[in-house]
């Protein structure tokens, strides 16, 4: 192998540039060239694409968001955008990808890998929805941005005895959320993965009240089924009732756009290495990722097929710890 390149899909996450720069210093270091695809299958499909050397990724390893930028690409989902993809990697010589990203990316990598083409995944989603990785690049620093706004919502909330709503990210899975709340120590947690009514999260802040606490926080995934808006929109409906509001934050991509943590540098730069590994072994087709503490690979037709669950005795444990 002489020549490969690499691309970051999907939802940006911290540490992707690190990611980046692991994955062309690596490849450098094996005597390949290294060639950077701008703007996700979306660049791969238009040729967009140039080559990196160990001074265009100087300096990123810290930088949030990714220097290759992502896109959406619908066509990509067809047999003619993915061979249009195909015929740039040919023209360039290009012999094997490093897709950085999650679900959507995966499932677009393993495409092209049922292609015929040598393609090696790297998990990288603040979602932590991927299966094949304990742990994905960008859940550690989305996670310490979440907990430091609900540290600060709950300073606010004491002084002035409310109760408090905070909404984070993770689409259909509720890791943040679930992992935000018991570090955050919130009284309810609202996930996708288990049904929270409103009347029984109005009831769980009573009760929190009666038990003197002088604050209430409440952390919601936005893909729960009832998510912040239509918890905002009933509590108001029926304050008079309930006897108190309820004050809503909606963190959005604030999670995203951090910077990186040491973590997620870390482990961006042992997956990235991992991918370039697999490519000189000639081991494609799979995703790396981090299980037990060791990077590890997964094939990707088995990350497509799988949805990763959470471990939901850990809800249970926020029950009991919110007393």
């Amino acid at each position: 192998m002489k020549r490969i390149a690499v691309l970051t899909s999907g939802g940006d996450a911290p540490g992707m540039n690190a990611a980046i720069r692991a994955v062309v210093r690596t490849g450098l270091a094996k005597g390949w060239e290294v060639y950077g695809v701008e703007a996700g299958y979306s660049g791969l499909m238009n040729g967009n694409m140039r080559s990196l050397g160990a001074r265009d990724v100087s300096g990123i390893i810290q930088q949030g968001g990714t220097m290759l930028g992502s896109a959406r690409a619908p066509e990509f989902k067809t047999e003619e955008g993915r061979l249009r993809a195909l015929r740039e990697l040919n023209r360039r010589g290009i012999e094997g990808l490093v897709v950085i990203g999650g679900n959507g990316s995966q499932t677009g990598a393993n495409a092209l890998s049922q292609m015929g083409f040598p393609v090696v995944g790297v998990a990288s989603t603040i979602d932590n929805d991927l299966y094949g990785s304990e742990i994905t690049i960008g859940v550690d620093t989305a996670l310490n941005i979440a907990l430091e706004a609900i540290d600060r919502l709950k300073t606010t909330a004491s002084s002035h005895q409310r109760a408090f709503m905070i909404e984070v990210m993770g689409r259909d899975c509720g890791y943040l959320a679930l992992m935000a709340g018991i570090a955050g120590g919130a009284e309810a947690i609202v996930i996708p993965e288990r049904e929270f009514p409103p009347e029984q999260i109005a009831s769980e802040l009573r009760e929190a009240y009666e038990r003197g606490k002088a604050h209430a926080i409440v952390v919601v995934a936005e893909g729960a089924q009832h998510n912040a808006e239509e918890l905002e929109q009933y509590f108001k409906q029926h304050e008079e009732r309930l006897g108190f509001d309820l004050r809503v934050t909606k963190l959005g991509h604030v999670q995203r756009g951090g910077e990186p943590g040491a973590f997620d540098r870390l482990l961006a730069t042992r997956l990235g290495a991992g991918a370039t590994r697999c490519l000189e072994q000639g081991q494609h087709g799979v995703l790396v990722g981090w299980n037990r503490s060791e990077v590890t690979t997964t094939p990707l037709t088995e990350v497509v097929a799988h949805k990763k669950q959470i471990d939901l005795s850990l809800l249970d444990l926020a029950v009991e710890l919110s007393q």
